[in-house]
């Protein structure tokens, strides 16, 4: 089954935020990734890597199911 980007949806921000205001630049430098893509991913227009979700997670101490869900169709 494949999905589009409009089913996966994201709280990566409020995580963030939630973390003492993380900038999208300290966030990506805790998971090796360009300022760009956290800013992406926020924004719903790109959908991470399983790698890149779990680093997410682990890098903001939330469990993964709260920073991605899969929206019903």
């Amino acid at each position: 089954m494949q999905y589009n980007l409009g089913m996966v949806k994201n709280r990566l921000k409020l995580a963030r935020v939630a973390q003492g205001d993380l900038t999208q630049e300290e966030l990506a430098n805790k998971v090796k990734c360009s300022r760009q893509t956290i800013h992406s991913i926020e924004s719903g227009k790109f959908v991470p890597s399983v790698e890149l979700a779990l680093k997410l997670s682990r890098a903001l101490s939330t469990p993964l199911q709260e920073l991605f869900t899969l929206e019903d169709e």
